[in-house]
């Protein structure tokens, strides 16, 4: 066996962040699933080759997943996360969203993968079918492992702790025991220098108090010379504000982060573009995003994994499986 005989099915598998950096660690992927037809397009569009079914996995018998894509060597799949997050506060929890992580399971049983990634926030842990879950894998012959991991480790300019839970029919799991060396990369290095994107004065009418008070803060701390980022939604104390020195942090399903930069005339502001979140969570500029609305297109990023963090996985689950070839194809 090598790399490249290697098939992989991709569940939840949105614009395709699983999948790419498999890809990049030689794995052939033949198809994915996911019910949203905006997350199916770019996933099509980016694995011309692969199997794209527009349907809930609930929907999806064993035997039917067995025709459509044959036989799977590594199942990836990122179930449903905004039951689990922190994100959604004190809001009341959909248990049907959360138990869309047991489609895994019924999968893993009718297509006996020898690997599975599954992976989503880190507040999937204290869910009550948890525990059960990884049970349910070991009882179906796997050894299982987990991990927390952290994308801006990866070589991605975020910082993105997110949950792996891996699992190996023949061996217990090798996990990712490396990290990029050097400094992380910083919300800087993905800013799109061109004044292709509208400026507004900082000042502006109808600027909301909130906003001109993080701004504030942050010239406060940094002085009125440095440009820095708005952030919105958020309430870990950070006053609602980071310099473009550090990682970004966590990109979410909704538009987060304005740029603020000095300038002669005055403080100016934008939101962060798609193209830059797009750098932000380790994607190349060639895969392709072009669907729905920005808001839509800023929602799929906000669900995706990072590719290069998923290489890693892979890469290190893959240990001994020789590839045909020393280049990286990862395309991300």
């Amino acid at each position: 066996m090598s790399r490249a005989t290697i098939r992989g099915l991709d569940i939840f598998c949105g614009v395709g962040g699983s999948s790419a950096g498999a890809r990049g660690a030689g794995v052939s992927i033949v198809g994915g699933i996911d019910q949203c037809c905006l997350a199916t397009a770019a996933y099509a569009a980016n694995f011309p080759g692969a199997k794209v079914l527009t349907e809930r996995l609930e929907h999806i018998s064993g035997a039917e997943a067995r025709r459509q894509f044959g036989k799977v060597d590594i199942l990836l799949a990122s179930p449903e996360c905004t039951n689990h997050t922190c994100a959604k506060g004190s809001a009341p929890r959909s248990e049907a969203s959360r138990a869309t992580a047991l489609q895994v399971v019924r999968l893993a049983r009718a297509l006996k993968p020898r690997w599975i990634v599954l992976e989503n926030v880190i507040h999937m842990r204290p869910w009550s079918k948890y525990r059960a879950l990884k049970a349910a894998l070991v009882d179906l012959g796997y050894h299982v492992a987990e991990q927390v991991l952290d994308s801006s480790h990866f070589g991605v300019p975020q910082a993105r702790r997110r949950l792996f839970l891996v699992a190996d029919r023949d061996r217990e799991p090798n996990l990712v025991g490396w990290r990029k060396k050097g400094r992380r990369p910083t919300v800087a290095s993905i800013l799109d220098r061109s004044t292709r994107w509208k400026m507004s004065p900082l000042l502006g009418n109808g600027r909301a108090r909130d906003t001109l008070a993080r701004a504030r803060r942050a010239r406060k701390a940094l002085g009125n010379n440095s440009p820095f980022l708005l952030v919105y939604y958020g309430s870990d104390g950070s006053g609602g504000w980071q310099p473009v020195t550090r990682p970004l942090r966590t990109i979410t399903t909704v538009d987060r982060f304005a740029l603020v930069r000095p300038t002669a005339d005055g403080h100016e502001m934008r939101m962060l573009q798609v193209p830059e979140l797009k750098r932000a969570m380790g994607f190349t500029t060639e895969h392709q995003m072009d669907v729905g609305t920005r808001r839509d297109q800023v929602r799929l990023l906000g669900n995706a994994v990072c590719p290069p963090v998923m290489h890693a996985v892979v890469e290190a689950l893959l240990d001994e499986v020789p590839s045909t070839s020393k280049i990286n194809r990862a395309g991300f």
